[in-house]
């Protein structure tokens, strides 16, 4: 039995008020809240067990490292990674994309060589393979949503041509909050001997994901998106594509051995780690997935479908609001215009003095916003401690904007 008040309770900050009203946190896109665990578990490393990691003997650094290495099993069984190897860990997913474009792909790619983005592409999966079409003459294919923001996998596999060699989709927009086949797209692609990357940055938090089933080469999370904190995450390499990569960083740990004349480098995932880690903060980050994992992935989704659908019941009654995306099976994110004047901006000024936190921008998606028309949008996200009261708190916020921008 799901219940989301207990689980609220687990939230300190949901208790807080925000200009005196209480707080109505929906901004869980752009970085989740902490449960207590979580918390607990950051003051404990730093009270208690902090030490640096792999490079001491002594009782702190030994239960440091071991702390520290025991997230890396905890993020290979989340994503169902067939060996905790295959995890490189760093600060999140944009680290985890700029590796791959410097370790695998620009050894790797000519003039002429292709890379399939959707234009519902986070700013991150898209700047790195911007630096490989300027410095190196990539070509960069762009792939449509339709009319409701889903997409068609279908069109991504036409597009794979025999200069494709990399395709790098969002598993799940952060503005629409479609849901891409990835699972297709990257069977097509391996068929075709072509690499893909995952974006799982929104759909790791809301959905069970295995990246065995899905077979693609690359997956990337980020810690402060699932319950944990900033400068944490991960990424699955397949261990086909860890062979091919270069080391991307250079320091301590990712060497065996230094010479005047030469180095040796340190086997793979520490190959691709290399300095001080955020050690405190892959710990905590390893305490959120547990405590995910003890929720319930599939739990945490229905009740986040349930959200999804409740939303829409009664911003459907508004027909003053322009929402963006109405794929089936999206995620409970609702990015949305209101007729009038209302700026998003504007929308998420008056939601704020209510105490309705909202995102309102662009939301790094500016290849989108363009292909949508708009300049930018307001956005709702939603997560596990949200409930039908804070939909009913944001259907009344958006009625007020209405009244005063109308």
């Amino acid at each position: 039995m799901f219940d989301v008040d207990a689980i609220r309770a687990e939230f300190p900050i949901m208790s807080r008020q925000i200009n005196g009203k209480p707080l109505v946190y929906l901004d869980s896109g752009a970085s989740a809240q902490k449960p207590q665990v979580v918390i607990d578990t950051i003051t404990r490393a730093y009270a208690e067990d902090y030490a640096n990691v792999h490079r001491g003997l002594h009782t702190l650094s030994t239960i440091s490292t071991e702390n520290y290495e025991s997230v890396r099993g905890k993020l290979a069984r989340f994503l169902n990674a067939a060996s905790e190897d295959s995890i490189v860990m760093n600060t999140g997913t944009t680290e985890g994309i700029n590796m791959v474009a410097y370790a695998w792909a620009m050894p790797r790619f000519e003039p002429g060589d292709e890379i399939i983005l959707s234009v519902m592409e986070h700013h991150a999966n898209i700047v790195p393979w911007h630096f490989l079409r300027e410095r190196q003459g990539a070509v960069i294919k762009w792939i449509e949503p339709a009319a409701d923001g889903s997409l068609d996998p279908q069109a991504v596999i036409d597009a794979m041509g025999p200069k494709t060699r990399l395709v790098a989709m969002t598993h799940m927009s952060n503005v629409l909050g479609t849901v891409v086949d990835v699972k297709a797209i990257c069977r097509a692609a391996r068929e075709r001997g072509i690499a893909t990357l995952i974006d799982g940055s929104q759909a790791a938090v809301h959905m069970p994901v295995d990246v065995s089933d899905i077979g693609c080469d690359f997956y990337a999370v980020t810690g402060h998106k699932l319950y944990g904190p900033s400068g944490s995450g991960g990424i699955y390499v397949h261990p086909d594509r860890m062979a091919e990569m270069r080391p991307f960083m250079g320091g301590g740990d990712m060497i065996r051995e230094v010479r005047r004349d030469g180095i040796d480098y340190n086997d793979a995932p520490m190959k691709f780690e290399a300095g001080t880690p955020g050690i405190v903060q892959q710990i905590g980050l390893g305490a959120a997935l547990d405590w995910m994992t003890n929720v319930g992935l599939d739990a945490i989704a229905a009740h986040e479908a349930d959200l999804r659908d409740y939303t829409q019941s009664r911003l459907a009654g508004l027909n003053w609001v322009n929402v963006q995306g109405s794929a089936p099976g999206k995620g409970a994110i609702f990015s949305f215009t209101l007729d009038g004047a209302a700026h998003p901006h504007d929308i998420s000024t008056v939601l704020d003095k209510r105490g309705i936190a909202v995102r309102a921008g662009q939301h790094c998606c500016g290849p989108l916003m363009d292909h949508l028309g708009v300049a930018a949008t307001t956005r709702a996200s939603f997560a596990v401690y949200n409930t039908r009261a804070d939909v009913d708190a944001l259907v009344d916020g958006l009625e007020l904007c209405h009244d005063l921008f109308a």
